[in-house]
């Protein structure tokens, strides 16, 4: 396997806010975004695959990593600016929008706020498709949750849980699996100002019920643009039925589950995952924004999907029918 070129971190002011992000490759742009408190180390399983072909931006989103964290606005509007401003800075007028998590979200919420500077949209293991959430997300939102960390976040305790879990991870243990990643979350809580971001981040998208945010109202403007689902078998972050509610709500969608893969297929299948993404791209054309059509959509949704769910709770309509991804 060929050794991994580690990536060179660039900075932009843009706002008055200093933010990270790696950029690679050349071709047509394929934005990453992270999930709730990573960074863009977390794709860089695939980022040198996919920049063969793709210019890759890899962003660290305000609040994470090696970008700012000030007391700022962390909705996923908020975010879906950011974006857009740090394409434009890019020079990057459109480009395929990958995002895990809640990036997922934030893609989401681009694709809704700017579909003339979205080509495709990719959803890994995303929020937004459903409540369940886990119970540790849950907790973010916590009056408590910023004390408790900065209890658990000290030094000795800190070392000792973050190398446990690392241990953990390399077990063999489908089920802690992705805790490598949770290690590696815990101990960027060990700055208060990473703790603050995030827990703003999370109480604008989850409460104690679980996830506030839903894209069922808007789904069918995705009819417009070729969207991909990919979630892993065995995600215990966010449940892997959600790809069904994203079949429900969004028919055109391709769904992928990657098999013996956690809330990471990415990380846990980076060829798989790149060959999905790829294959995706090669066989649809970017969306080329109609405001002529996009208006009819808005005009028309009402009347076609007469009953969408509340906020917080789940499609009903059911998947019959989920692609596996290739090579299962």
């Amino acid at each position: 396997m060929p050794r991994r070129t580690v990536p060179h971190v660039e900075h932009v002011t843009v706002h008055g806010h200093r933010r990270a992000y790696v950029r690679m490759g050349s071709g047509p742009a394929l934005l990453l975004l992270h999930g709730l408190g990573c960074d863009h180390t977390t794709w860089a399983p695939v980022m040198q695959s996919l920049a063969r072909t793709h210019t890759v931006i890899a962003p660290d989103l305000l609040g994470h990593g090696q970008s700012d964290k000030p007391r700022a606005d962390y909705s996923l509007g908020g975010y879906a600016n950011g974006m857009r401003d740090l394409l434009t800075v890019l020079g990057i007028d459109t480009a395929t929008v990958v995002g895990h998590s809640f990036g997922g979200g934030v893609a989401m919420q681009f694709a809704y706020q700017f579909p003339e500077r979205t080509e495709r949209l990719v959803l890994v293991a995303s929020g937004g498709l459903g409540p369940e959430v886990s119970p540790a997300i849950r907790a973010i939102t916590t009056p408590g949750f910023h004390q408790a960390m900065a209890v658990l976040s000290a030094p000795g305790v800190r070392h000792v849980a973050t190398a446990a879990l690392r241990l953990l991870s390399r077990s063999g243990v489908r089920h802690v699996r992705d805790f490598g990643e949770v290690a590696d979350i815990y101990d960027s809580f060990k700055d208060p100002r990473t703790r603050a971001a995030i827990r703003h981040v999370t109480r604008a998208v989850v409460d104690w019920k679980g996830q506030i945010v839903t894209m069922a109202d808007r789904a069918y403007l995705t009819e417009a643009m070729p969207m991909l689902v990919v979630w892993g078998a065995d995600d215990l972050v966010i449940p892997v039925a959600h790809a069904s509610n994203a079949s429900a709500l969004a028919p055109t969608a391709r769904i992928e589950i990657v098999p013996n893969a956690g809330h990471f297929p990415h990380k846990d299948h980076p060829e798989r995952f790149t060959k999905i993404v790829r294959d995706f791209i090669r066989t649809t054309e970017p969306a080329r924004y109609d405001r002529t059509r996009w208006r009819d959509l808005l005009d028309e949704g009402a009347l076609r999907f007469p009953v969408q769910a509340e906020a917080g709770e789940s499609p009903v309509a059911p998947v019959h029918a989920v692609r596996r991804a290739a090579g299962a």
